[in-house]
């Protein structure tokens, strides 16, 4: 589509065709540092031995890594409301022992 003052020369006349070379640290430096590093040990061939963070786990932990990792978004938040639950019955349970142990005197420090 044409201007009539000439709209079509002044968009082509800010056209660049110069080829500007990536591989310049220079022109182009790393914006995260650690990113070029961490990318070139994600090029090397996996090896047999485990990650240092698996090296502590059981299988039971493994088994259950596992079945997370196979949940949908859905089953997996589902998962999750049932583990907050779990841990509000929790504190709820605690608050009732602390305060039976408070009438009882339990938690009393001897006297000296």
């Amino acid at each position: 589509m044409a201007s009539p003052n000439g709209g079509d020369d002044f968009e082509s006349s800010l056209l660049s065709f110069e080829k500007l070379d990536r591989a310049s640290p220079d022109l182009w430096p790393e914006q995260l540092p650690g990113v070029a590093e961490f990318a070139a040990s994600c090029k090397n061939p996996i090896t047999n031995s485990p990650p240092k963070w698996m090296a502590e786990l059981e299988s039971e932990d493994i088994e259950m890594l596992k079945e997370l990792g196979s949940l949908t978004t859905a089953n997996l938040m589902e998962k999750v409301k049932g583990l907050q639950n779990l841990a509000y019955q929790l504190g709820l349970e605690e608050s009732r022992e602390m305060t039976r142990g408070k009438f009882l005197n339990i938690l009393e420090k001897p006297k000296k």
